[in-house]
């Protein structure tokens, strides 16, 4: 029988359960998290640098389904500066990023200005503060999922991402997860 969890990645971890690079630092694992059962994937990734909601699961055909291109992925981010509907627009329609040293156009996605601000834990490196300059809260919901997307696509929009969490895959959201929880879960609601 198969085994599916929802991870709060915490800040300055992989997405992965063995490391396949020889660094000189050691790097930090999903399976210092909790005793996930042999044979447990990550459902698509997030960078060592970004957190928030990670699907595990035990069977590869659920991951396939995810990751497969139709399944919405929310994230929360914050940006460096004052963003306007404009900029937000021009996120909403689509930039130009690299991919593998080409030019990419993304496809249209929801993007809107935060009413106020996520209640997240405090991430273990800190943000800038304040002194150096303000920053936004924005959303970005898509479907696709290229390396590093969402950061470039703020770059490209002129505001570079300081703190991305994403908070929703499909159905399945963060909620209430603390940094670094795990909760193993029947399926999941894609």
């Amino acid at each position: 029988m198969h085994r599916h969890f929802k991870v709060y990645k915490p800040y300055g971890f992989l997405s992965q359960f063995v490391s396949n690079q020889r660094t000189r630092r050691k790097k930090k694992m999903l399976g210092e998290l909790w005793d996930f059962p042999e044979g447990t994937m990550s459902i698509g990734r997030l960078d060592e640098d970004s957190e928030g909601l990670l699907l595990l699961t035990t069977n590869g055909k659920v991951s396939a389904e995810i990751t497969g291109g139709n399944v919405e992925k929310e994230y929360y981010v914050q940006v460096d500066g004052l963003i306007k509907e404009k900029d937000i627009e021009k996120l909403s329609n689509g930039v130009e990023i690299g991919i593998n040293g080409k030019k990419y156009l993304t496809k249209p996605c929801e993007a809107r200005m935060l009413e106020s601000l996520p209640d997240f834990p405090p991430r273990a490196k800190p943000i800038r503060d304040e002194r150096h300059g303000p920053t936004s809260w924005i959303s970005i919901t898509l479907t696709e999922g290229k390396f590093r997307q969402v950061k470039k696509m703020t770059a490209a929009a002129g505001f570079p991402t300081l703190r991305l969490v994403r908070v929703r895959i499909g159905q399945e959201k963060l909620d209430s997860l603390n940094s670094g929880e795990v909760i193993e879960v029947k399926n999941f609601t894609y």
